[in-house]
Order: C-alpha cells, then structure tokens, then sequence
C-alpha cells in the first residue's frame, strides 16, 4: 500500500508541526490565552529568548512562530551543522536588511549549547546593536551552557515535557488528520496501543509521532486488508524496546548519578538499585558508575565498614574483567552493599579540618625527633634524635610526639560509633587517655575525641 505522504517522504512529525499557537500542545503555563508569552508573539514585539526544554516538547516550533508572526526577516541556524562562516553570511544579510528596512533579523539558533564560548561570543555586539534578535533552544541547562553576557541578553523560557492526555490528542489528530496527517489512511487503534506510544516517548511529541508513524507502516507491510489494525501487541511488536531517554554530557546524567549517590547515603537499597540500572540501561559508562561507588565508599562509609572500598574496587575489576551483561551483577552488588552499610563522613570531615589547618598554619616543620637521618650530617643536625620505636614497648606504643609543636593538640579524625568505628574510637580513646594521664595537659576546647 502507497499514499501521497509516503511518496512525499516528509516525517510525520514535520508534517503534524503546528501552524498556530492554537495548535500546540501542552506548555499551558506559556501559552494560555492572556499569557505573557502568547501576547509578546501576537503583538510581533519580540525579544531574544533561549527556549530551554527536553527534546521534542516544542522549543524550535516557538521559535518558528515567533518569527512568522512578525514582519522581521528570520532565519534558521544549526549549531549542528553550521559554524562561524555561515553565521558571519547571516550578519553581512542582516546588515543589508537593517540598511534597507531599518529592521533587525530574527535568529533562530538550534542547539545553542554545541557552540563554544568563542562561538557564542560572536553573537553578543549584533544581539546588544540590535542588528538580531536571538532566539536559541537547548536541551541542557543555560546556566551551565550559555555564556553569562549573552543569558544577560535573553530571557530564558522553560518548556516542559507534554503531558499524557496531550500526547494523546496528538496521536488522534495525526490518525484523522487528511491533509498532514494518516488520516488518508483507514487506522484502528486500540486505547492500549495509544497508551504504549505515549509512555514509550517519555513526554517527546517527536518520538510519539515517529513511533506511531512506524508502527503503522511496519502493519501495512504486515497485513493486506483494511482497516489497519494497530492493538498493544501490535506497537511492541513493530517498537519493539526503546532506548531509555539518556544525555550523558547533559543535565540529566548529573541528576541522575546524584540521585543514585544520594539514595546510597540515604541507605535506600531499593533507589539505589532503581538508579543504578537507570543509567545502565540508558547507556551510561559503568565505570564512571565504579568511580563513584569507590569515592563514595570512603566519603560516605568510611572505616564504619573497611570492606566497602574493596567491595566497590571488585565491582570495578569485575567490569574490566567480565564486561556486560554478566558484571553488572557486580555493580548491583557493590550498590546493595554500600547502601546497607553503616554510615560515616568521619573521614571526608577529617580532610576538609586536615587541609583547613594546613591552609591556615601553613607548612609546619617536621619534628626533628621523626625525620629521616640517611647520612652523618642529618645526625649530627639532630634528626631523628630521640625517636623511640613504639615496637619496643607494651602494645606496640609509646607516649610520643608525632604533630608539629604549633599544632599538636589539633584532632582532625573524630570516629562515629557506627560500625567498626565504634571499635576505632574505643582504642583511640585508650590512647588518648594513657597519653594524659601523666601530663595532666588539656587539650584546646573541643578538641577532645569524645566530643
């Protein structure tokens, strides 16, 4: 079966994008009527704008309709696939336009964040001029991806993904609609099959549109007769599985990997395994996820149990060694037990005091009693005069100086009693004790491993 849309050969989700503001869908908190939005674009008034939203939830169809809907000359560009020298064509037109016309040029600059500094710099003295105005759209945060002069410049407008009931209507109206749509097409579709579209597109209208387009062809080559039925096991059979929504160098990784971190400190075994194959799933690297397993295993466990650092660098050597799909059994592992285990920072707040006091005090001497005395004349200079080896005495210890004189009060480790800290404080405070005993010295307020 052929039809003038196949022949065309334009996607469907080019073919159903909307004409009107009145067409799109979803985005309700922009684009209801009185809206600020929807006024700035009814009036032809614009202002240079970044579009920041998820894939597929609008931000180039705003762009085109803002630039319809004034008397400005607009054009598209690509940080994709265009770069300096196509924009430096697009200036020299705009600066022939603005003589003529004293009107500026709308540019619509897709995927704003794939240009570097340099390259988002070029736009700052036309967009301040007046000679364009800018509009960009991103998938990733503009905070983190847009220069600061030129976010200065623009207002940045946050898209949402679309919701359910409108990807819904989406879909029905691509199936009735004649002109644009599959609506020449005789298509019976099931509640359940719409159903699976809509929560294979994770909010995307693009994705919706695409699967739909191809389930209906993979049926017509399926099946002679009409109408074309599309039912639930139909749609799994033509989609099979998608790929899990995944920007491995965007905003959602982070979010994603600090979910998981937190969920490990949070001690929830069930989020950590949930996050886990998150990214896994979606393609991220497992030994990024090993490396953060491993810091988190000192940062946030510590010596409360000394077998989570090994744990987390088997999870590691497994990866190396076996690979996927068997080691990520590993990885579940190493997840399960780092968030079952007892927790500690003890270690982490001992390097932040650690580093803090070396800050502070600056490099103290090293007493000479412990420094290293190779040769005759680091004798004769007293190195290593007076050093008593602990090895020697009851216990393997001996009352001895081993901190700078400035700063040898100062305690930067202070064990939790979770875990086998508990066993690591019991002996420090033995030593603590047998160390005073005789003295009778105090140590600085607070100072005291108890506290």
């Amino acid at each position: 079966m052929s039809n003038e849309m196949e022949t065309a050969g334009t996607p469907l989700a080019e073919r159903m994008r909307p004409k009107t503001l009145e067409d799109m869908m979803g985005q309700e908190h922009l684009l209801s009527p009185g809206s600020f939005l929807a006024k700035t674009i009814g009036s032809g008034r614009i202002f240079s704008v970044v579009f920041w939203g998820p894939p597929g939830s609008g931000k180039t169809t705003l762009a085109r309709l803002m630039g319809k809907d004034t008397d400005y000359p607009f054009r598209a560009f690509s940080a994709v696939t265009s770069g300096i020298k196509e924009l430096r064509q697009i200036l020299s037109e705009a600066r022939e336009e603005k003589t003529r016309s004293n009107k500026p040029t709308v540019l619509f600059v897709d995927e704003i964040h794939r240009f570097n500094k340099a390259q988002q710099d070029a736009f700052l003295p036309h967009v301040e001029s007046g000679l364009i105005i800018l509009i960009g759209a991103t998938t990733q945060n503009p905070s983190f991806e847009v220069i600061p002069p030129l976010l200065s410049r623009a207002r940045v407008i946050v898209l949402h993904p679309l919701g359910k009931d409108d990807l819904k209507s989406l879909l029905l109206r691509a199936i009735s609609d004649k002109e644009q749509g599959l609506g020449i097409l005789d298509i019976e579709i099931t509640p359940e099959a719409i159903d699976h579209i809509v929560e294979l597109s994770q909010g995307d209208a693009r994705v919706a549109l695409n699967n739909l387009e191809s389930a209906v062809y993979f049926t017509i080559d399926e099946q002679s007769d009409t109408p074309i039925r599309l039912g639930l096991k139909t749609i799994e059979k033509a989609l099979n599985r998608k790929a899990l929504p995944y920007d491995k160098d965007g905003e959602q990784h982070y979010d994603i990997i600090s979910a998981f971190h937190k969920s490990l400190r949070g001690s929830d075994t069930q989020a950590s395994v949930y996050w886990l194959y998150r990214m896994l799933m979606a393609g991220e690297d497992p030994l990024f996820i090993c490396r953060r397993m491993i810091r988190f295993a000192s940062e946030d466990v510590g010596l409360a149990d000394p077998n989570a650092l090994p744990i987390a660098l088997a999870a590691f050597d497994a990866w190396q060694k076996v690979g996927p799909p068997e080691a990520e059994l590993a990885l579940a592992e190493a997840a399960v037990y780092l968030a079952s285990a007892p927790k500690s920072n003890a270690l982490y707040l001992s390097e932040k005091a650690a580093k803090g006091e070396i800050k502070k005090s600056g490099p103290q001497p090293v007493p000479l009693h412990i420094r290293n005395a190779p040769t005759q004349m680091m004798m004769k200079l007293g190195y290593s005069r007076g050093y008593i080896y602990p090895h020697n005495y009851p216990g393997a210890w001996v009352d001895q100086e081993y901190l700078p004189n400035e700063i040898k009060n100062h305690i930067f480790y202070r064990p939790t009693q979770r875990g086998f800290e508990q066993e690591i404080r019991k002996r420090m405070e033995r030593l603590y004790r047998a160390k005073h005993r005789k003295k009778g010295n105090k140590q600085k307020e607070g100072s005291d491993p108890k506290q």
